[in-house]
């Protein structure tokens, strides 16, 4: 005499697997009248949400691009001279706000004149790298830059530049170290100008935000820089990537 129970398991077992197959027909739309959902391609960067508003956590390399991020042999500093002089550091790395409720996660740079003197300087590339985004992710950050490098070791790590009063590079761009990406400016006169720069670990672009209790995968820039120029003080040598995007005087960047 069969045991009750096994009548049950089998019972649920139908219904589970009834259900996936029902699941697998609604998703590939294989029934006439059922629109078809496409399956993600592995080589594409995984899918915006559809009401078309960029998520940020949603924005990853494709291999291809990430195979293309430069190594990045010397850092450099991204404003004033190769060793950041006429430049002055007005909020650290980690540095605790009170009225903004957490630590800071970049340093801000400023031009020795203060406040808004140096409104439209120049902005360089810290390093060799893949700008992986360039736009406005929200009106306090105003006009951001995120570039990819490829440190010695072969850790992926990003620059940010924030608070641009201009950008001169596209996505997808190789920049090299020393490149003028942008100028500088006051996030649409949020703030007296300045470059809010940071430096992180990442896979993905991840803007964030500017002030917050936990470090998560910021490091310190100017301490991460100094620890991978890899070049004696005196050596203002240019970039080798700079000579090979440039052809008869002319730079090659942005395409």
């Amino acid at each position: 005499m069969r045991n009750p129970l096994d009548r049950r398991q089998v019972l649920m077992a139908s219904v589970a697997v009834g259900t996936l197959a029902g699941l697998m027909v609604w998703y590939l739309g294989l029934l006439p009248g059922l629109p078809r959902r496409h399956l993600q391609d592995a080589a594409a960067p995984l899918m915006m949400p559809r009401q078309g508003a960029l998520d940020h956590r949603f924005d990853f390399p494709t291999p291809w691009s990430t195979a293309a991020i430069p190594r990045a042999l010397r850092f450099d500093q991204p404003l004033g001279s190769e060793h950041g002089a006429l430049v002055y550091n007005a909020q650290p790395f980690w540095a605790m706000n009170d009225k903004r409720g957490g630590h800071h996660s970049g340093d801000d740079l400023n031009g020795i004149g203060g406040m808004d003197t140096d409104l439209g300087d120049p902005v360089f590339s810290t390093a060799d790298g893949l700008v992986l985004y360039a736009g406005e992710p929200s009106p306090g950050w105003g006009k951001v830059l995120v570039i990819a490098h490829r440190a010695p070791d072969g850790r992926t790590l990003h620059s940010m530049y924030a608070h641009l009063n201009r950008i001169d590079v596209t996505p997808g761009s190789l920049v090299p170290r020393g490149g003028c990406i942008g100028t500088v400016g006051t996030a649409n006169g949020y703030y007296p100008a300045h470059l809010h720069f940071e430096m992180r670990t990442s896979d993905g672009v991840d803007i964030g935000t500017g002030y917050s209790m936990h470090q998560l995968n910021r490091l310190d820039p100017l301490a991460t820089i100094a620890a991978l120029r890899n070049a004696p003080a005196a050596d203002l040598a240019p970039s080798p990537l700079a000579r090979a995007l440039t052809h008869d005087g002319a730079t090659a960047y942005p395409p």
